[in-house]
């Protein structure tokens, strides 16, 4: 091997292992949040159309296709992200501009989406299937986001930073896939991240509007229990 292949590999393993990482943040991990969020809106059709929509699979490969397509890209992009994580050193206080203050936070927001998804998954998705023995029931997380105010705070937020993660995670996407290639280019795609910020938000607050609304026609005795 030439010195001058020696000294490529150093320079093309983090590339490799950052568009890996974006890949996997975007496909398939994007898609199926905005598809999960679309199913959720259901509840305004009520709780057997929001079953069916968000718990319910046709076929007994259903959940493991869900799990292959969201749990394992999720941990991958988890462990990618928290070595960047730690390896970042903010220099807001020298250059204090719009693209700094993007950075941090959309850092911010990764450490806040980690904990949200991760709750919601276990909470959600594993615990009712795994422990209980069936899927989450629409009486049990409406109930919780009518009379149980932190779920509800929870649920607000961790869906806000979801939305911004992934809107803005789409031009670091770009920007590292060579789609962007200029400052102005980038600048031309800000007013999309921006809107879809916004109507990711809008349409995560409508579906926990929706489930709020539901919740009030069941008991709060339960979600009295809940820690």
């Amino acid at each position: 091997m030439s010195s001058q292949a020696a000294a490529a590999v150093p320079t093309k393993t983090p590339l490799l292992k950052s568009r890996l990482g974006s890949f996997l943040a975007v496909v398939p991990l994007s898609i199926w949040v905005i598809n999960h969020i679309w199913d959720n809106l259901s509840a305004f059709k009520g709780a057997a159309a929001w079953e069916a929509s968000v718990t319910t699979y046709s076929n007994p490969f259903g959940q493991a296709f869900t799990f292959v397509i969201v749990i394992l890209p999720l941990l991958i992009h988890t462990f990618w992200g928290l070595a960047r994580l730690f390896s970042f050193k903010p220099n807001n206080a020298s250059y204090n501009n719009y693209g700094n203050l993007k950075y941090i936070v959309q850092r911010i927001s990764a450490v806040g989406v980690l904990f949200f998804l991760g709750a919601h998954i276990w909470l959600a998705f594993l615990h009712p299937r795994l422990v209980e023995g069936h899927a989450e029931p629409f009486s049990d997380i409406s109930r919780e986001m009518h009379h149980h105010l932190p779920t509800l705070l929870v649920y607000l937020l961790g869906t806000l930073g979801t939305a911004y993660h992934l809107a803005n995670g789409l031009q670091g996407f770009a920007m590292s896939w060579g789609i962007f290639a200029s400052d102005r280019s980038m600048r031309r795609f800000e007013p999309v991240a921006i809107g879809l910020f916004l109507l990711l938000t809008a349409m995560s607050w409508g579906a926990i509007y929706a489930l709020y609304t539901a919740g009030a026609a069941f008991s709060p005795e339960l979600a009295s229990l809940i820690p």
